[in-house]
């Protein structure tokens, strides 16, 4: 489909230590090397987007079989990835979780180096399909995550976030060629956050009941190197509950807002696989977003399920724009999921999202969207 999107991982995340419960259930046939301490595992990587065309790549996961979060049985990992397009895209990730004190303490890190051809539209909620743009830039992403578990179900800490943005490439006469826009030339984001979550979700992938609720906030300053001063705020809330053996709601509310002057490239953005499907990907972005989405889900068969959703939201500039009910992009949609192994509660999933103007997209991933 023209907003389509499509991610085939063939077992990356099928053995992650997100969702895996033991060590021994996952696949030995991918099994690279294990010893008492540490078991590392290797995978192909395949999928298809419209922004990417073709995309392969390797990836792989280290668990630290000696580490281990004794409340959730989760095991401290790495998950690191190279993947190449045939639009001459580059991605490489590095995702370190590492717990401390049998999980009373968590490291939470990430480092994405991408060298990526994207499209651009500008700043707000009117923007037209006729203004898109190409561009290309090249990314390192670093972010860092230290919390402390407060039981039951709390956890606090602090992160430091740096991004470094090189806009190698814009259409001559456009949007950013014209240099209007921070960040059309380069930007850079260093700062200071703290965060706060709550989570009583009985599966992090696929969950059947309880709530998350994760708040955080963000300071950018000069002081750290940041080209821009701005602040960001986010609050995600999720909730789950069962509606009999096979049935199962699930109601997402997020909001973002940046303060000062962020670059597009720290700007909220609306569209994509988990926050808005139906609608590209950064199709519109602006200093506000909120997003409300529910769910419907189905598991008609021990490893088969149905879901519906329906979801809006907008971006603005300014927070009291929100009244102006013209500008909501709703989006409708449906799709079907199956479940991977019996011992293990993770899901393919595929879904078709509908949006305003003929916006639409196709998605196949691992897991729900939220």
């Amino acid at each position: 489909m023209k907003r389509g999107l499509l991610y085939i991982f063939f077992l990356i995340f099928l053995i992650s230590n997100s969702w895996a419960q033991n060590p021994k259930d996952v696949f030995k046939t991918d099994t690279i090397a294990k010893i008492k301490n540490y078991q590392l595992i290797g995978v192909p990587i395949i999928f298809y987007t419209p922004e990417t065309n073709f995309g392969f790549g390797v990836g792989g996961q280290l668990f630290l079989l000696n580490s281990k979060n004794k409340y959730n049985d989760r095991i401290s990992n790495i998950f690191f990835d190279a993947i190449f397009t045939s639009n001459k895209q580059s991605i490489f990730d590095i995702l370190p979780q590492i717990y401390f004190g049998e999980g009373d303490y968590y490291l939470d890190m990430s480092y994405k180096y991408k060298i990526f051809p994207n499209s651009f539209w500008g700043v707000g909620i009117d923007t037209d399909d006729s203004d898109e743009e190409s561009y290309n830039m090249t990314s390192h992403i670093l972010r860092m995550s230290f919390l402390k578990r407060l039981p039951p179900h709390l956890n606090f800490g602090f992160e430091y976030i740096f991004e470094n943005h090189d806009v190698t490439e814009v259409e001559e006469d456009g949007l950013l060629a014209a240099g209007d826009i921070l960040g059309s030339n380069y930007a850079i984001i260093s700062g200071l956050g703290v965060v706060f979550n709550l989570d009583s979700r009985d599966n992090v992938g696929s969950p059947i009941s309880g709530s998350f609720l994760k708040m955080s906030a963000q300071f950018t300053s000069e002081i750290f190197g940041s080209t821009q001063v701005y602040n960001k705020f986010i609050g995600d809330l999720r909730t789950y509950q069962r509606l009999g053996e096979k049935s199962i709601i699930a109601f997402q509310v997020y909001y973002e807002s940046n303060y000062g002057n962020p670059p597009f490239q720290g700007l909220a953005s609306f569209g994509g696989s988990t926050r808005a499907r139906g609608y590209f990907q950064g199709r519109f972005i602006d200093k506000h977003m909120y997003v409300i989405q529910a769910e419907y889900r189905y598991r008609f068969r021990a490893r088969w399920a149905l879901n519906g959703f329906g979801l809006f939201g907008e971006v603005a500039n300014l927070p009291n724009d929100y009244f102006n009910f013209d500008n909501i992009k709703p989006s409708v949609g449906g799709g079907i999921r199956f479940k991977l192994l019996e011992n293990q509660d993770t899901w393919i999933r595929a879904d078709i999202g509908f949006g305003l103007d003929g916006s639409s997209g196709f998605y196949f991933g691992v897991n729900e969207a939220f």
